[in-house]
């Protein structure tokens, strides 16, 4: 599927405030209106602050705000959905997307094209509401995959190195950097999914939160990837006392929440 093109922006856009990095099990929240963009295939808009415009018939709607409760797409894990209302107006967000701080929240005005006037305007507050079930998933699959690196680790695969992670429910899979023998790939298979199972049936609370550099390391195992400035605050993720990680998505609030965990297979490339 094509990948939509975010909305054009005026310089020095605000960072939209993310209300899922302080609480991540929050369903709920309230902001305020900052742009509303008709979507079209060449999104062209206008600089100035005249940022209302009405949805036409059946059009796609980008939404900016100046906080959001639902999750971009992005680190492997899908959008939020669910739905911004405001008094009059009902927007079902269909997707979400981030570039460069602003997200962009897309989808279309309930009730659009039916003559009425649907919409909302810049400074408006609006409610926000993200979708339980599809959250509560995804979630479960980011877990998962940080789950897998733990067992990686507790099976003896030392050699192998995370990368990138597709926590999607088409086929969700975390690529390793190194190698596995190949007369080895089956038992090291099952061993890594008997002891997923040991640590769902066991739990253990899942910590998240932002940290200075330096703690931020200290509870990575001494050190975080080169990506991380120095100067920043990273946001980590920590599974019981296993050494956390960084990350961005969503996630549950205890290991126990994850239910399962099924290595189908593993591939050499």
């Amino acid at each position: 599927m094509a990948t939509e093109a975010a909305p054009a922006r005026p310089a020095g856009p605000t960072p939209t405030k993310l209300v899922y990095f302080d609480d991540m099990w929050a369903l709920r929240s309230a902001a305020t209106v900052l742009a509303v963009h008709q979507v079209s295939p060449s999104p062209l808009f206008s600089a100035v602050h005249e940022y209302e415009v009405a949805a036409e018939e059946g059009g796609r709607v980008a939404v900016v705000l100046d906080a959001t409760v639902f999750h971009p797409q992005g680190g492997g894990q899908p959008a939020d959905t669910g739905v911004i209302s405001a008094a009059g107006a009902r927007f079902l967000v269909e997707d979400v997307r981030a570039k460069d701080g602003v997200v962009f929240h897309y989808g279309r005005f309930d009730g659009a094209g039916e003559g009425c006037g649907h919409g909302f305007k810049e400074g408006e507050s609006v409610s926000l509401e993200v979708d339980a079930e599809r959250r509560s998933f995804n979630s479960r699959l980011h877990s998962a995959g940080h789950l897998l690196d733990i067992c990686v680790h507790n099976v003896g695969l030392f050699q192998l190195e995370p990368g990138k992670g597709y926590h999607f429910p088409d086929g969700p899979f975390v690529e390793y950097k190194g190698a596995i023998p190949q007369d080895q790939i089956q038992d090291k298979k099952n061993e890594l999914e008997r002891e997923a199972q040991r640590l769902i049936s066991e739990g253990a609370k899942v910590l998240v939160s932002i940290f200075p550099y330096e703690e931020a390391a200290k509870l990575c195992g001494g050190s975080l990837p080169s990506y991380i400035s120095k100067d920043s605050t990273p946001r980590i993720v920590k599974f019981g006392e296993y050494p956390g990680g960084p990350c961005g998505g969503t996630h549950v609030a205890d290991i126990s929440n994850i239910n399962s965990l099924k290595v189908i297979d593993i591939f050499l490339c």
